[in-house]
């Protein structure tokens, strides 16, 4: 089984499931993932998870995002942006001025409605669903954050932005409410998803790079045998996620307490850490990463956390 991370360029008219469904048939596996859903108009930066990785996809759905977006004032449509039915619409009368402030006030935490058209559920039945049968239910606000807004142009109506946000932020709502604080309306014209944690969009590989990248490297190499040093040109390993933990190795005698997923005395790793921080990366004794565990001083011992050994 092949286990790792493929930076996937979403491109327009692919859903995510789409995008999976593929990747399913180049690396004819079932047991794939991919970590945050795009609108089947938007595109940009999809980390898909293959193998053992599948447990890092709610991690990495949880991690900060960076967006570039157009921002249509003057125009209202029932799923916030251009592709829905148009509500209302006005003349757009404000100055750039007014419009830049109304957007930095969107900076910081806000409670932001999740959008009808959405794969949210509410009482087992996605909004999305709901919203195509013309029903509205009422969503209750959560809180996200702006870390970031830049406008990179303006050109009335249009305001090309480039969005730091945090998980579960609808960039096509964050439109939509400016253009509310306006007074002019407000939907969303396109949007691209330029970063997801540390994978960028300079990196990502669109699908048929993919594809073409999977046929060269397995060569006269059986499906059935593929790994991930098959594919280690095109692959980030799973521990690619946690770079940013100390890393911790541990000696030839911690092996039974390792493959029974026990805890790990301090007296089985290589070197003591000064426990400075919550989580640790840990390899055993041929480098081989088996996951994330948490330091206990009062048992002076390390809590396997998230596992990842085949």
């Amino acid at each position: 089984m092949v286990s790792g991370i493929i930076n996937v360029y979403k491109e327009k008219g692919f859903t995510s499931f789409d995008v999976v469904a593929k990747m399913r048939g180049i690396f004819h596996q079932k047991k794939i993932g991919h970590t945050g859903t795009l609108d089947p108009d938007a595109e940009g930066v999809l980390p898909v998870c293959l193998g053992k990785a599948t447990k890092v996809c709610d991690l990495l759905t949880e991690k900060d995002k960076v967006y570039e977006t157009v921002l249509l004032l003057g125009t209202d449509t029932d799923t916030q942006d251009v592709s829905g039915t148009i509500l209302n619409s006005s003349n757009v009368t404000v100055t750039e001025d007014q419009v830049r402030k109304a957007i930095t006030s969107y900076i910081g935490a806000y409670d932001q409605i999740p959008p009808m058209y959405s794969a949210l559920k509410i009482n087992g039945q996605k909004l999305c669903d709901l919203a195509r049968k013309g029903i509205t239910v009422e969503r209750k606000a959560r809180p996200v954050t702006i870390y970031e807004i830049e406008i990179l142009s303006m050109n009335l109506p249009e305001v090309h932005m480039r969005v730091h946000c945090s998980k579960g932020t609808y960039i096509r709502t964050l439109c939509h409410d400016i253009g509310q604080t306006l007074g002019c309306y407000g939907c969303m014209k396109s949007l691209i998803r330029t970063r997801v944690a540390d994978f960028t969009l300079d990196k990502a590989l669109r699908l048929s790079e993919v594809e073409e990248a999977v046929k060269k490297l397995s060569v006269a190499t059986p499906p059935e045998t593929w790994n991930y040093e098959t594919f280690r040109e095109l692959l980030y390993p799973v521990d690619y996620v946690f770079d940013r933990y100390p890393e911790i190795t541990v000696l030839k005698e911690a092996e039974k307490p390792l493959i029974n997923g026990n805890r790990i005395s301090a007296e089985f790793v290589k070197e003591q850490p000064e426990h400075s921080a919550e989580l640790y990366r840990f390899y055993d004794w041929n480098q081989r990463f088996i996951g994330l565990y948490e330091w206990q001083k009062m048992t002076n011992e390390y809590k396997p956390v998230k596992l990842f050994m085949e």
